[in-house]
């Protein structure tokens, strides 16, 4: 038998009479510690740090008769940088790719800089090709899309309202340092540009000519846009968020 531990939000995975303790489990032959933590029902995205009878290991240690396992998740307070963590290397860009049941979290992403792809025909073998490929952040609610192999960075997301979502990735990944509101497209992920108030006019409604100065425009799919009631209800959003 082996013995595993998991910590903090982790346990949120487990079976209930598993959860804040430890416990045996058999292992099959030649088990890494990835097959046999994600067997539990974690998924490896969501581990920052595994140790193995005290020793920091990957997820490919395999794991021997009367090891303890402790499984940890990512460390908000607490510096573990001198350790080996599971991942080969960390991400250069913050960006994600999102499933097709967080598309309100893509647009909020995308309000506060986020290079974030989406599309609610998205199936879990184009996101697996895109996290790959584009070094891209999974983001979703599928612990299964979560274990496949190639996947080395994701999150599951816990809440089920949208600003919540958004609240539980920012604290979770730190995203406020990195935060750029209201300079990508919300509906196509395009950067966006300042652009002349002449240039834009015949397209906006009358009130919007009168009353407000500032355009920026999205070259990708023409949509203009200006801080009317919509962009100040997601300002407010932003002020309990951003420092």
């Amino acid at each position: 038998m082996t013995s595993f531990r998991f910590y903090e939000e982790l346990n949120e995975f487990l079976a209930p009479e598993r959860r804040g303790r430890e416990f045996a489990c058999p292992c099959a032959r030649a088990a890494t510690t990835k097959h046999m933590i994600e067997a539990l029902g974690v998924p490896h995205t969501e581990v920052e740090l595994v140790l193995v009878n005290g020793e920091s290991v990957d997820f490919g240690r395999q794991l021997r008769e009367g090891d303890r396992v402790a499984v940890y998740p990512k460390f908000e307070t607490l510096d573990v940088t001198p350790l080996l963590r599971v991942r080969d290397q960390t991400l250069r860009v913050t960006r994600f790719v999102a499933d097709a049941h967080l598309g309100g979290l893509a647009h909020l992403l995308r309000m506060t800089g986020f290079d974030t792809l989406y599309d609610n025909h998205f199936r879990d073998e184009e996101i697996e090709r895109i996290a790959a490929a584009q070094g891209r952040i999974v983001l979703t609610r599928d612990r299964e899309l979560l274990k496949r192999r190639t996947i080395t960075h994701g999150c599951y997301v816990h809440a089920l309202r949208t600003e919540l979502q958004l609240r539980e990735i920012f604290s979770r990944l730190d995203l406020a340092r990195g935060a750029r509101p209201f300079t990508l497209c919300l509906h196509c992920n395009a950067p966006l540009h300042a652009i002349e108030k002449a240039r834009v006019a015949p397209m906006l409604p009358p009130g919007v000519r009168e009353h407000y100065e500032r355009f920026s425009a999205c070259d990708v799919c023409h949509r203009v846009f200006w801080e009317g009631s919509h962009w100040r209800r997601m300002r407010l959003m932003l002020d309990g968020l951003l420092p």
